[in-house]
C-alpha cells in the first residue's frame, strides 16, 4: 500500500541511499518499460522545487525510455534486495525481463508511472531538464577514470511530483 508523503519528510542519507544502497530508475508504461540500477545522482532543491537528478549513458536500454517519457521513478530498497539490484545492473532489458527474473513486482502510480511494490521509498519525477555532459568541462582525472570510451552521461533533472513510502511491511519483507 502506497502512503504519500511530502518530499520534505523523506528520511535517510541520500549519499548512502544512492551511492551505496543504489536505486532503480524506471521509465515507460506497463506494456513497455525498463529499469536500471543507479548509484550516481542526487536529491535537492532547484528552481524552488524539490528535485532529483540522475545520469544515464546513451547506450543503456533505459535511456530510450527516459527520452520518450515525461516521467520517471526512483525506487529505493532495503539492503536485502541488493542481489536483485545487482541483477538489474548487470543484465540488459534488451535481453531479459529483469523484473520477472528477480521476482520484483512492477506496479503503476496514479499517473501511470511504474515502481516496484517491494521498494521502501518511491520518488515519482516529472522530467524538467536534461543536459549532456561536456568532455571539456571535466578535469583530466575524472574524464580518464570515468569515460575511457567517451560515452558521456546525459543528466536529467526531475521535479518530484509524488513521494511514497510503502506502508505494507509484509509486502516489503516477502523475500
Amino acid at each position: 500500500m502506497l502512503k504519500k508523503i511530502s518530499p520534505h519528510k523523506i528520511d535517510g542519507n541520500f549519499i548512502d541511499l544512492i551511492g551505496k544502497q543504489w536505486m532503480l530508475v524506471t521509465a515507460g508504461s506497463v506494456s513497455s518499460f525498463n529499469s536500471l540500477t543507479a548509484s550516481w545522482g542526487g536529491i535537492g532543491k532547484l528552481w524552488n522545487w524539490p528535485v532529483a537528478f540522475i545520469f544515464i549513458r546513451p547506450q543503456r536500454f533505459t535511456y530510450g525510455f527516459i527520452e520518450s517519457n515525461s516521467h520517471f521513478t526512483l525506487c529505493f530498497f532495503d539492503k536485502k534486495f541488493k542481489a536483485a539490484l545487482t541483477y538489474f545492473g548487470t543484465h540488459s532489458g534488451r535481453d531479459t525481463d529483469k523484473a520477472a527474473d528477480t521476482g520484483l513486482v512492477p506496479k503503476e502510480t496514479e499517473l501511470g508511472n511504474l515502481f516496484y511494490e517491494e521498494a521502501k521509498l518511491v520518488i515519482e519525477c516529472e522530467k524538467i531538464y536534461f543536459h549532456d555532459l561536456e568532455p571539456g568541462n571535466f578535469s583530466d582525472s575524472l574524464i580518464h577514470r570515468n569515460y575511457p570510451n567517451k560515452d558521456y552521461h546525459r543528466m536529467y533533472v526531475g521535479k518530484m511530483v509524488n513521494c511514497f513510502i510503502l506502508g505494507n511491511d509484509e509486502v516489503r519483507n516477502h523475500k
